[in-house]
């Protein structure tokens, strides 16, 4: 079978799109439709007030946003069990299921090291994620 890697990254993209929406919409109601508006009366275009106006307004939620579905999507164990079919290509959320299902004497402990490990890369990319959002917050407020 081939590798199912795209096909789990369209099935977490689209089950936790809502959240991104989510976080873009709540960014996009914070701002006041005036800033926009006084950059048409200016003379820019939409497309010129979106990106120099409203994109930079909401690069925060946006970038908070990706890091909360990354982080739920990151060990997301439905998608991967039903998808996932090759021990080869097993992600290790289905891994950790089937360690956790086997037999074996050590398989408790094998799951065990495999959650622990998971749980240092989701650490390290919120980690990411805060240090990015910080610097970009200081860049947003520069003059």
């Amino acid at each position: 079978m081939r590798n199912p890697f795209w096909i789990i990254v369209i099935a977490y993209s689209i089950r936790r799109m809502p959240f991104v929406i989510r976080g873009m919409v709540s960014g996009l109601e914070q701002i006041p439709v005036t800033l926009e508006e006084s950059a048409r009366n200016l003379g820019a275009t939409t497309l010129g007030a979106i990106r120099h106006i409203t994109a930079p307004l909401i690069l925060s939620n946006m970038i908070a946003a990706g890091v909360l579905t990354f982080s739920f999507a990151m060990l997301e164990v439905s998608d991967s069990l039903v998808l996932a079919q090759t021990e080869g290509h097993y992600p290790i959320t289905k891994e950790i299921y089937r360690q956790a299902m086997s037999a074996n004497t050590d398989a408790y402990n094998i799951a065990a090291a495999m959650g622990v490990y998971g749980m240092i890369v989701l650490t390290l990319a919120l980690i990411v994620a805060v240090v990015l959002l910080g610097r970009r917050l200081g860049a947003i407020f520069r003059f």
